[in-house]
């Protein structure tokens, strides 16, 4: 185990919603996931994270109960969808979600990243980070994590789902 994946706990008005790099509060329930994560972790040599609210906070209520600082690394952040942004999915363009079905990996119909342009980020960020201390906290998002596990060669790779609040160790080269 060389790398944690954490997701942020739950944002608040995230149902229904392309989020991506929108700024979400947090749900009320942070507070005790925050108290269950810090118990359950494994010990880390360093934490980074996304510089979106939902995981600097949370990252930094760990590093406080750890006693380790935290990275702020612009690579983590959330897949950019453009003008679809903080849009409730059901109000998206039908023509724009069926483009982005058709070329999953290369489409961008909103404006912002592609699939694979997140996945670059995510291998050049994740093998510039992996020269440093280990075993490393990432707290980051769904977009970032699925990206690794397919990097990783996951089999589920880009269907990977981790829910709010959870964690996944695996060996980063």
């Amino acid at each position: 185990m060389s790398l944690i994946l954490l997701r942020h706990t739950r944002p608040e008005g995230a149902e229904g919603r392309c989020y991506g790099r929108t700024d979400l509060p947090l749900a009320g329930c942070f507070a005790g996931e925050v108290a269950r994560l810090i118990d359950e972790l494994p010990p880390v040599a360093r934490i980074v994270s996304s510089p979106l609210s939902r995981c600097r906070l949370l990252a930094e209520a760990i590093g406080s109960a750890r006693g380790l600082p935290v990275e702020i690394e612009p690579g983590l952040i959330e897949v950019d969808f453009g003008r679809w942004e903080n849009r409730a999915w059901d109000d998206l363009p039908r023509a724009e979600l069926d483009a982005w079905a058709a070329d999953f990996f290369a489409a961008k119909p909103h404006g912002g990243e592609s699939v694979n342009d997140l996945a670059t980020r995510t291998r050049s960020t994740l093998d510039r980070l992996s020269e440093g201390a280990r075993p490393l906290l990432a707290v980051t998002h769904s977009g970032i994590v699925r990206a690794t596990m397919a990097l990783a060669g996951d089999p589920k790779g880009w269907g990977f789902d981790l829910g709010f609040g959870r964690w996944h160790a695996i060996d980063w080269p």
